[in-house]
């Protein structure tokens, strides 16, 4: 018996269950003898569940539909800013059981492991299923082995952050990039489930860029380099930092925005006030929302155009853009597309810093299948 194919079975109950044993079968191209071979174990270890019967339109004895055992215990995902702290309780499908958040005044790893310690403890308290694994995601480079090779928001190198927080908490701990989490997020539970291909466009802080493509995250040594933070948007835009002009970062960046907004205005503004503004009609905000939105739409349409996924997820903290420019930004994709190409389906999580953290605790979930 393949230990892979019983985690690819996991994996599609999980995902997709309650599901009939026909349907599961012709998903896995597996005869009826040898799925019930392979789910044997999973139910007799508490893993599975059979649900009672009921028809699914085939001939023969109803179907008993198997799910992932309610009780199968619940999990943590954390999103580490350069500020704070995000965390939430899920079920083993990513469902928001309870939420907490923390600012982080010192990013010392040993502080951050504190405060991090913490709330992963007042949240496991908030349920009585075990804790069976933790997440954890923040944006930078990070290896397999948990450690954070480089995180700037952090000041952060070769930081062994996921033996730090195992050894502080007691559970198994899954460390990774904050794009590649939230990819994997939307892929088994979030806009993206039950899609073969579709490419992620993350806004807040700063731009991050995923890709699926037929069922399968791309991951490459480069996560958390940050490959989505500079690409050409307009050429008479605004510099970004690292002295580009027009780049997704100085256009879309909540850091971004807030400088032009600010500059133009002679003070400080937080982002959630430069789209009210915008919204209110200010010469200043409207200019910089209405280029953001623009932006935007190109960026989508180039994620479309190279990856021929006509798919695209949006989501981040700065995800307040579409609630504001949404038909902008449909026009402005559709601007860039040839008219015999499909028009583009653009999905949007708007669950902002939740996301993140919701993202962490996917990774936390998949771990977990692949050791069941």
């Amino acid at each position: 018996m393949r230990t892979d194919s019983r985690e690819t079975l996991a994996r599609e109950v999980l995902i997709h269950g309650p599901i009939g044993r026909s349907a599961l079968g012709r998903r896995l191209g597996l005869s009826p003898a040898s799925l019930t071979r392979l789910a044997r174990p999973l139910l007799e270890r508490g893993v599975f569940v059979e649900l009672g019967e009921n028809s699914d339109g085939s001939v023969g004895r109803p179907a008993r539909p198997l799910d992932i055992a309610p009780d199968l215990g619940s999990f943590v995902g954390v999103k580490i800013t350069g500020d704070a702290a995000f965390a939430v309780l899920t079920d083993a499908r990513a469902r928001v059981v309870a939420e907490a958040e923390s600012v982080i005044a010192d990013v010392s790893p040993s502080a951050v492991v504190s405060r991090v310690a913490d709330l992963i403890e007042g949240l496991a308290r908030r349920d009585p299923h075990p804790l069976v694994g933790i997440g954890v995601s923040l944006g930078g480079a990070v290896d397999e082995d948990g450690r954070v090779i480089r995180a700037p928001f952090l000041n952060w190198t070769d930081v062994g952050l996921g033996a730090l927080i195992a050894e502080a908490t007691g559970t198994t701990v899954t460390v990774e990039n904050d794009v590649v989490a939230l990819v994997e997020a939307e892929r088994w539970f979030g806009a993206g489930r039950g899609r073969d291909g579709f490419a992620l466009i993350t806004i807040g802080a700063g731009v991050g860029y995923g890709l699926v493509i037929g069922g399968d995250a791309v991951h490459t040594r480069e996560a958390g380099v940050g490959l989505g933070g500079h690409i050409p948007i307009d050429p008479t835009g605004p510099l970004c930092p690292e002295g580009h002009r027009g780049c997704s970062s100085a256009l879309l960046t909540s850091v971004g925005m807030c400088a032009q907004v600010g500059a133009a205005l002679g003070r400080a503004v937080a982002y959630e006030e430069v789209l009210s503004l915008a919204e209110q009609g200010d010469p200043a905000a409207a200019a910089v929302v209405d280029a953001a939105a623009r932006g935007l739409g190109r960026m989508i349409a180039l994620a479309a155009n190279l990856t021929m996924q006509p798919t695209v997820v949006l989501a981040g903290d700065g995800i307040g853009l579409w609630r504001i420019a949404a038909e902008r930004i449909v026009a402005a994709t559709g601007a860039e597309r040839d008219p015999l190409a499909e028009p583009v389906e653009i999905l949007v999580d708007e669950a902002g810093f939740r996301a993140w953290a919701r993202g962490a605790a996917a990774v936390a979930i998949q771990a977990a299948v692949a050791r069941l």
